[in-house]
């Protein structure tokens, strides 16, 4: 397999994580996507969102969408629940992700990495209050439960994780979040953890 990757993405540290966790190995291909190395007539080939990340598959089949990455590497195992409604919840979660969670906490930090405009200073207030409502849903569902789905590790929490974990670095203060920081701790005990800026 081949991973499409840029190692500032927290939707690329998604799947190095999951792929990591179950021991698969992988060759990552890492594209300058400030320089438009997605935007090439041979990438746009193989996804024509020209975003990162990609999964090509042994058979030349390629997967985009970060969390679409997670849920085909998870299937069949441990960090997908095999109840009907688990998996739904994980999948909860995911949209949540994608929805609430990713437009705010991950934008802004992409933003304050590559340079503020005038109409991201204009927009940064709303990030902001929407960033600041999907931790308190977190910290909420969180209080007096380890992990996001069913008391086990899944791939809910590598969604959720990615962005909330550097969160500070888009300005985000972490520190009155208790149950999320535990929550923290228990993501990076487990097997196979590896750190945002390893490739």
């Amino acid at each position: 397999m081949r991973l499409y990757d840029y190692l500032m993405s927290g939707n690329g540290y998604k799947c190095r994580l999951l792929l990591n966790q179950l021991g698969l190995k992988y060759e990552r291909i890492d594209l300058d996507i400030l320089a438009g190395a997605t935007h090439t007539p041979e990438y746009l080939a193989k996804n024509p969102n020209g975003r990162i990340p990609m999964l090509e598959l042994d058979d030349g089949n390629c997967l985009s969408e970060s969390d679409a990455i997670l849920f085909y590497l998870a299937e069949g195992t441990h960090f997908l629940p095999s109840t009907r409604l688990e998996r739904a919840r994980v999948l909860q979660w995911m949209f949540f992700e994608q929805y609430n969670h990713e437009p705010n906490i991950a934008t802004v930090r992409f933003w304050i990495h590559t340079g503020m405009n005038p109409e991201r200073e204009m927009l940064l207030p709303m990030k902001r209050r929407n960033g600041i409502a999907a931790l308190e849903v977190m910290e909420q569902h969180l209080v007096g439960q380890p992990f996001f789905v069913g008391g086990e590790y899944s791939i809910a929490d590598i969604a959720l994780y990615a962005y909330t974990h550097v969160g500070d670095e888009g300005g985000f203060d972490l520190s009155p979040y208790r149950a999320i920081n535990a929550w923290f701790a228990r993501v990076r005990q487990q097997p196979g953890h590896i750190p945002i800026d390893k490739a």
